[in-house]
């Protein structure tokens, strides 16, 4: 049984509960101190909005803790937000969170609330089939650094990668029927373990 963490301040954090708690030997739990985050396998840092997210992280004394964590290969997977938190580089804004992942990231690429949107892609590390991608006020990734694996694009823009232990999406998998990203997640946390 693995424990699953998913930072519980702000965002879609219920839904990403619900994801993995569809999975088998997974415990998924709610992150919001330094005694849980000690407590689990891997986390997820859900879509919501990166500066609320951001303030909240320093305000509970997490942010150190966290990134400490990450570099020393927490498995950790970014949606949204969440993507946005772990970039070492943000468009048009000198401050970052996490500096996690060398990516550049531009943030609201896509637009505002009324310019989202659902696609489809085949992402082949994740699954044969194609997987619903549900994009809301989201950013995308506009430049990588050389130990960047880019998996996915829509329209020319990355819009999911990996880099070692950490994964980013653009779009929210937790706000679709679609388990194969949770489940692909869980494997490497799994195998981290």
């Amino acid at each position: 049984m693995v424990r699953v963490g998913v930072l519980g301040f702000q965002g879609s954090v219920e839904e990403h509960i619900a994801s993995l708690s569809n999975l088998e030997d997974v415990m998924p739990v709610v992150v919001k101190t330094k005694e849980m985050l000690n407590k689990v396998d891997g986390i997820i840092l859900p879509g919501g909005e990166s500066t609320t997210i951001g303030k909240l992280l320093r305000e509970f004394d997490l942010l150190d803790e966290l990134k400490k964590k990450i570099e020393n290969g927490l498995p950790t997977w970014g949606t949204c937000a969440g993507m946005i938190l772990l970039a070492k580089r943000i468009v048009n804004q000198s401050e970052t969170y996490l500096d996690a992942m060398d990516i550049k990231v531009r943030r609201n690429a896509y637009g505002s609330q009324l310019d989202s949107f659902i696609t489809k892609e085949v992402i082949k590390e994740i699954s044969d089939e194609a997987i619903p991608m549900v994009f809301i006020r989201a950013p995308w990734i506009e430049e990588c650094g050389e130990n960047v694996d880019i998996l996915a694009k829509v329209n020319q823009n990355i819009v999911a990668a990996k880099s070692e232990n950490i994964i980013v999406t653009s779009f929210h998998p937790e706000l679709t029927n679609d388990i194969s990203f949770h489940r692909y997640f869980v494997d490497l946390v799994k195998k981290s373990n």
